[in-house]
């Protein structure tokens, strides 16, 4: 059976002040969900949008698109259920932000959202091991949190597989991103089966 690798813009990238239209045109380019990058200026140095944006997206675009929300924020006990609320689909928190990533994790369950854990470039991949089968989505971040458009950190790939891509300026800031997305399926599947070959 062929692979296919899910791809998901980060909306971060595109013109905020259309970010409604931004998010249909994604899906109408083939995108599989919308990664919604939250910053608190906190966890991370900059601050972006909340749970309002997320209700007025939703309203926006329908109930189709899974929203995908990536936490970089201090606090993510505190935001669980205003997302849940507004239509996150997931609810992507950073091991490093939490004592309690279990209780975390059971919140998030039982306010109806998949779990998506995310690690920074410096936390290894076996701190996620004690987690992996009560989560959707581990995201294993290729730059550093807390600002777009930066260059890919090639030295992240041993770190793990991926069947879930997420891409900013490159997907949305092209002046094709349908073939961008197609691109990215492409450039996973190849690396998929090449590395099945080798073993």
């Amino acid at each position: 059976m062929a692979y296919s690798a899910k791809i998901g813009p980060s909306i971060l990238s595109s013109d905020l002040s259309c970010l409604g239209s931004e998010c249909v045109r994604m899906m109408e380019c083939g995108a599989d969900y919308l990664h919604l990058d939250v910053m608190d200026g906190h966890f991370v140095p900059n601050i972006t949008f909340g749970h309002p944006m997320v209700e007025c997206l939703r309203k926006c675009v329908g109930q189709d698109p899974f929203f995908d929300m990536h936490m970089m924020v201090s606090r993510p006990e505190q935001w669980v259920k205003p997302m849940a609320a507004a239509g996150a689909s997931q609810y992507t928190f950073h091991l490093e932000a939490t004592t309690n990533p279990g209780n975390l994790i059971k919140e998030i369950r039982e306010s109806r959202m998949k779990v998506g854990l995310a690690i920074k470039p410096g936390t290894t991949v076996e701190e996620l091991a004690p987690w992996a089968n009560q989560i959707d989505m581990a995201l294993v971040m290729t730059v550093e949190p807390g600002f777009g458009g930066q260059k890919f950190m090639d030295d992240m790939m041993p770190k793990a597989g991926a069947n879930m891509i997420v891409s900013g300026s490159a997907v949305i800031g092209s002046d094709d991103p349908r073939s961008v997305i197609a691109l990215l399926r492409t450039a996973v599947a190849e690396a998929i089966q090449k590395r099945s070959l080798d073993r």
